[in-house]
């Protein structure tokens, strides 16, 4: 079982091969893939496409054929096809009623703090709005020092972003294989790997640098998913070049499922607790100390000071009276702010700021020690 099906928020990651075809974008099967797109949507199920393919349309678009470019080179192809991709996904989507939204990241904006925060905001937003976020890497800027280098991580780092619970890779194989299938005749299929163990990467490594699988190979989408593995994503690997491929893996065809080490939950608390860096504190009396023990979220009103200078969306640790640490969190307010409306009730920040973003920190963005975690 994949999970496809129960999951809310879902990232598909498409390559060049199936949306580029010879003589421009494979419109025939983007139209059948938004259908299958579509079909979730319509279920109420929110889904983002990590889509290749600005470089092979710009390449036609600007006759380039030989094989190797100079970095520049890819960057204009990727300047000049980007356009083309976007509006062939714009053409399959609107028969649906979707509405495609271009975002181009590079890997800053998944690894720095400032930038991960804008852009997920940007993509919680569309998401919000019934939008499908159709993301590239920034192919036009990026260097080769600074790139994500394939669409697998990329896709893999925008689940972990936005706490999805499955990355769908669409490939030219079924799955993971023992052995490159197409020249080991005794090549198992692995419908399931629970452990992402050296043997696991061994197979991926053998079998695709003997196929040439794609750009990455299935290396990368083995590395792809040990990312989403730790964001708690469950990652699915199937053929793509079928109309329907999202639908294939519901009716059991053959794909490869490697399951999440923890749940999402948990894996967004483990980042906040054990990956950010505190730039700040806030000290909150006994009956917040409680509250918080029982999966509350922090408010104004419990909080009695405020320590250092953070800002918006920065993590901060929560410690009672005697400053013993509580847990940690993200503050929804800076800390000049946070100042204002120590003490404050809910209802009356509004009045102090002119503006409130809900409670200091939301239950979802705190990571309470063990010690005070809920039972």
């Amino acid at each position: 079982m994949s999970g496809l099906a129960q999951a809310k928020r879902v990232v598909v990651k498409v390559g060049s091969a199936l949306v580029a075809g010879p003589d421009g974008p494979d419109r025939a099967w983007l139209a059948a893939f938004a259908a299958d797109l579509a079909r979730l949507n319509a279920r109420g199920q929110q889904v983002l496409v990590v889509s290749s393919g600005a470089v092979a349309l710009g390449r036609r678009r600007l006759s380039i054929s030989r094989k190797a470019l100079t970095l520049p080179e890819k960057q204009a192809c990727a300047a000049a096809g980007q356009s083309a991709l976007m509006r062939a996904w714009e053409e399959a989507l609107e028969p649906h009623g979707l509405a495609a939204a271009q975002v181009l990241l590079t890997r800053d904006d998944t690894e720095v703090r400032r930038r991960w925060l804008n852009a997920h905001a940007t993509l919680s937003t569309l998401l919000a709005l019934g939008c499908v976020p159709v993301i590239n890497e920034n192919d036009t800027v990026v260097t080769e020092e600074i790139r994500y280098g394939d669409n697998d991580r990329l896709a893999a780092r925008v689940a972990q972003m936005i706490g999805a619970d499955v990355l769908v890779l669409l490939s030219d194989i079924d799955g993971l294989y023992t052995a490159d299938p197409r020249h080991d005749p005794d090549a198992r299929h692995l419908a399931r790997v629970s452990h992402l163990t050296a043997e696991i990467e061994a197979m991926a490594g053998g079998a695709n640098a003997r196929a040439g699988v794609g750009t990455g190979g299935m290396a990368t989408k083995i590395a792809a998913a040990r990312i989403a593995q730790g964001a708690g994503c469950t990652t699915v690997i199937t053929l793509g070049r079928r109309p329907s491929p999202l639908a294939a893996i519901e009716d059991g065809e053959t794909a490869t499922v490697i399951e999440p080490s923890v749940s999402v939950a948990a894996a967004y608390k483990a980042w906040i607790a054990g990956s950010l860096a505190p730039s700040g504190a806030v000290v909150v009396d006994a009956g917040a100390a409680r509250a918080l023990s029982t999966g509350k979220s922090l408010l104004a009103a419990g909080v009695r000071a405020v320590q250092g200078r953070f800002g918006k969306g920065d993590a901060v640790r929560v410690v009672d009276e005697a400053g013993l640490e509580i847990g940690r969190g993200l503050a929804r307010y800076d800390a000049a702010d946070a100042e204002k409306i120590c003490g404050l009730k809910s209802d009356a920040i509004e009045a102090m700021l002119g503006f409130t973003s809900g409670p200091l920190i939301h239950a979802d963005d705190l990571a309470l020690t063990p010690t005070r975690a809920p039972a």
